[in-house]
């Protein structure tokens, strides 16, 4: 069922279990200080969206399904790695509301075991009943979209394009909402937000966020920590969905301010292990109890771990560390964890 749209925004269908938790971390902070002082430390839990294994997608699926059903689609196509949690989402939400879905995916992470192919996200596209098609890696994935699409439509099927990672203005203003939700819980818990750190891959979640501070009026810093790209390539396609969000909510388009991005925890690659992203996925699941993933969250922890290590931020400052999911992608790395 579809919800339609309000003045708030565009029309959404329920997927994810809203609002997900906004928890504390005492013995991750704890674990990370210095001389008895260290940051306080809180996780905005958007693995427990509770859909098809959790995540961030199913905020943006909420939005962008909404509109295929709306314009009469029968099928989703989308478009990602092999171990995507967008596609593994996007399958699930086909599934829910009775759509066909194809995945296109790219073979795009090199020297990976046999667990990456078979296992974790890939496992789960088959269990949703996905059409899963391969790509090489270097093949053009916009082409294969756009060869999909024609094929599709010329077999008298209505099919829906999902960008990859659900990152167009629309799935993106799905994050404007999210942080709307969390600065509606810390003025509950009384909490101060300073700083918010979040995985960077396709920009829609971090632009969403960005429009979000905008809008609520917060002087907090938001750090995306790229998981892929360049600073300045990620900061560009950021900055631009910003302008889409803000495109759909009637605002003028004006600068985008405070944007920041971490280059640093790339590593050799996207989907690549990391010595800081090992580190990091063990200490919070041995502290914390909770588990990142190896391409995003890991990464992004490790920027976070890296930013208190190096006293960028405060012992007297708060961060909030924003799970985007993706523990399902930990089956596919089986050999990177063998502590």
């Amino acid at each position: 069922m579809t919800n339609p749209a309000t003045s708030s925004g565009p029309a959404r269908t329920g997927l994810a279990m809203l609002p997900t938790p906004f928890e504390e971390m005492p013995r991750l902070s704890q674990a990370l200080g210095r001389g008895g002082a260290a940051p306080s430390l809180f996780i905005k839990r958007d693995d427990c969206t509770g859909f098809a294994g959790g995540g961030n997608k199913a905020r943006k699926l909420e939005f962008l399904v909404a509109e295929a059903l709306q314009q009469g689609a029968d099928v989703l196509v989308t478009i990602g790695a092999l171990q995507s949690n967008h596609a593994r989402q996007t399958a699930a939400a086909a599934a829910r509301h009775g759509l066909g879905c194809v995945l296109l995916l790219t073979d795009s992470v090199a020297n990976r075991g046999e667990a990456y192919r078979t296992n974790g996200n890939q496992l789960l596209d088959r269990i949703f009943g996905a059409q899963i098609r391969f790509l090489a890696a270097g093949e053009d994935s916009t082409a294969a979209a756009a060869a999909t699409m024609a094929a599709l439509a010329a077999q008298g099927r209505k099919p829906y394009l999902i960008p990859v990672g659900g990152s167009n203005g629309l799935g993106s203003f799905a994050y404007r909402e999210a942080l709307l939700e969390l600065a509606a819980q810390a003025r509950e818990k009384g909490c101060s937000l300073d700083h918010i750190v979040v995985p960077t891959g396709s920009g829609g979640t971090h632009a969403g966020i960005l429009a979000g501070v905008a809008e609520a009026g917060l002087s907090c810093r938001v750090h995306g920590v790229s998981v892929s790209r360049s600073a300045e390539e990620a900061g560009a396609i950021v900055a631009g969905l910003v302008q889409e969000i803000f495109a759909l909510e009637g605002r003028e388009r004006g600068a985008v301010t405070g944007l920041e991005v971490d280059d640093s925890q790339i590593g050799s690659g996207y989907g690549q292990p990391t010595a800081a992203m090992i580190e990091a996925v063990e200490l919070v699941a041995r502290t914390e109890g909770i588990l990142l993933d190896p391409v995003y969250t890991g990464k992004a922890m490790a920027g976070l771990v890296a930013l208190v290590r190096s006293g960028a931020i405060a012992p007297t400052e708060t961060i909030v560390f924003w799970h985007t999911g993706g523990a399902p992608g930990l089956f596919a790395y089986p050999e990177v964890f063998q502590g």
